[in-house]
């Protein structure tokens, strides 16, 4: 599923890699700033799909908030394709799926789920 709506040039694995992503530049507005990066899956910012599964890992660096956001979908296969992720400002992320927003504060170490038929995150526990 491609968008008309906008277009940006990411970096991943030393490559231009031009994505097509569903929301545009000027549509993202500052709905959850000054939670640093995060990574995402491209079935959530290119094809459109709403934020399933997140979870947040200690940062990597000072830039990193350490929350990873997937649509839910994504296969072992999809996952090991470095391409098929990318590097955005957790408000980025909150434009696409707003409903991230009341966990953002939640600790290194906290794992959400969204079932399809709902529209609230489950805290997951192991």
């Amino acid at each position: 599923m491609s968008s008309e709506l906008g277009s940006r040039t990411n970096r991943a694995v030393g490559e231009t890699m031009k994505k097509t992503f569903k929301l545009s530049a000027d549509q993202v507005k500052p709905i959850a700033t000054g939670y640093g990066a995060c990574i995402a899956s491209d079935l959530i910012t290119v094809e459109g799909h709403p934020v399933r599964f997140m979870y947040r890992e200690a940062p990597a660096n000072s830039f990193d908030s350490g929350w990873r956001f997937l649509a839910g979908l994504e296969s072992d296969a999809y996952m090991a394709v470095t391409e098929n992720h990318a590097v955005y400002d957790v408000n980025t992320i909150a434009n696409y799926d707003p409903s991230i927003i009341p966990l953002l504060d939640s600790p290194a170490g906290s794992v959400y789920e969204k079932w399809p038929d709902s529209e609230q995150f489950v805290a997951v526990h192991d």
